[in-house]
């Protein structure tokens, strides 16, 4: 394989059905594509119990600093309904100028492009003058538990240490160009159950509905506001994403209800700080008797879920300026510095070193026919090169 060529790295990579947790050939692909380059690379798989093993990759070329990781995994999510797919999702047909298969966008693509981006600074001007790593994991799509957080322990322990690193995940909403990632939003999730005496609809005297008390609890979750926002993220956003009583009859009160609710929020808080204002907020609904007059206060309790994500927000000007001015000189446009959507495997990274984020389109991520236009393969492919030459010049002057 020419490992220049981000067309051919993609087709490849999406050839190789690896399904979290399955490995699916994808990063013995990448073993055979870096070492050539002069990468030494390492295979290690992550255990937990209760939870699938997953092998991840890392590789290395150059010793010296400054050293910049490159991150990203190869696992994808499920293909859904393969009849629905206009093209095999593993096929990496070419249609209409769009490579279709799962994977292209989210994110092998991103990682086909730095292969081909560092293959071709190699090619043009020898090995970089600093290391370049890429720490690629199998569990992002999964829960991300043998993933990015271990293999980053694994390799610090080995002595490893980052300058910067860039994750491939697709950042842009319309165009490459658009959006950088600098940070991101936190995200705490809890579980509430509140516990009712269970009765005849008709004699409501003789019961306790725990639904009324759940409608007190979530409303005061989801009102007021947590916030209003802050210079640099949108406002704290809490959903309530599940209620149930496991109740199917209509003529009967439940013995109990639960709800699960999550929320993405903001630097004005941290998960501690977030945790006790959501406890303020249901110890005071559970004592308000406007849907339970004359009741005893709602007897509820609370199930908080492991591994909150932590808020963050990169500000390191030889990366940040280094990745804009690359987007600039290829694409001609200024990219929004940004810290919206979900989570990512940044979350792990930022404790290591300054962390971004920048890749492809997201706008078929995850969907049925999930394609990226070849075209931009070869655009982000120039934007990755351009960065690796102006990082590795701006970090070795500091």
């Amino acid at each position: 394989m020419n490992a220049t060529d981000p067309v051919s790295n993609l087709a490849a990579l999406i050839h190789c059905p690896s399904v979290t947790p399955a490995e699916g050939g994808a990063l013995s692909l990448l073993d055979n594509l870096l070492s050539p380059l002069g990468f030494a690379v390492d295979r290690m798989v992550a255990t937990e119990d209760g939870t699938p093993d997953v092998e991840n990759l890392y590789a290395r070329l150059g010793t010296d600093g400054p050293h910049l990781m490159f991150a990203g995994h190869t696992d994808v999510v499920p293909v859904g309904d393969e009849a629905s797919w206009s093209h095999p999702p593993f096929a990496a047909e070419i249609a209409g100028g769009e490579m279709y298969g799962r994977g292209a966008v989210d994110m092998k693509g991103g990682i086909a492009c730095f292969v081909a981006a560092i293959a071709r600074h190699i090619e043009k001007h020898g090995k970089p003058q600093g290391s370049v790593s890429f720490l690629i994991t199998g569990d992002e799509e999964g829960p991300s538990i043998n993933g990015t957080s271990k293999l980053l322990e694994w390799a610090a322990a080995k002595g490893e240490r980052w300058d910067a690193c860039v994750v491939g995940e697709p950042t842009n909403p319309n165009q490459l160009g658009d959006m950088i990632k600098i940070g991101r939003r936190g995200s705490l999730s809890g579980r509430i159950t509140v516990q009712g005496v269970q009765g005849h609809a008709a004699y409501p005297h003789l019961a306790d509905n725990p639904i009324r008390g759940m409608l007190q609890l979530t409303q005061a979750l989801m009102d007021p506001p947590f916030d209003h926002g802050t210079d640099n993220f949108q406002p704290s956003n809490l959903e309530v994403t599940t209620i149930d009583t496991g109740n199917a009859a209509t003529n009967v009160i439940p013995a109990r209800a639960t709800a699960s609710f999550n929320i993405r929020f903001n630097d004005t808080w941290t998960a501690e700080t977030l945790r006790a204002e959501i406890i303020r907020r249901l110890d005071a609904a559970a004592a308000d008797g406007a849907l339970r007059p004359d009741r005893t206060p709602v007897n509820y309790e609370i199930v908080w879920a492991d591994r909150p994500s932590h808020v963050f927000l990169t500000r390191n000007n030889a990366l940040i300026s280094s990745l804009s001015g690359a987007v600039a000189e290829v694409t001609g446009l200024e990219p929004k510095l940004s810290t919206t959507g979900g989570t990512s495997d940044a979350r792990f990274i930022k404790d290591y070193c300054p962390v971004v984020e920048f890749g492809l389109v997201g706008q078929t991520m995850h969907m049925v026919d999930e394609r990226v236009a070849v075209a931009d393969l070869e655009t982000l492919t120039r934007i990755y090169e351009t960065f690796i030459e102006r990082w590795l010049g701006h970090a070795a002057t500091e």
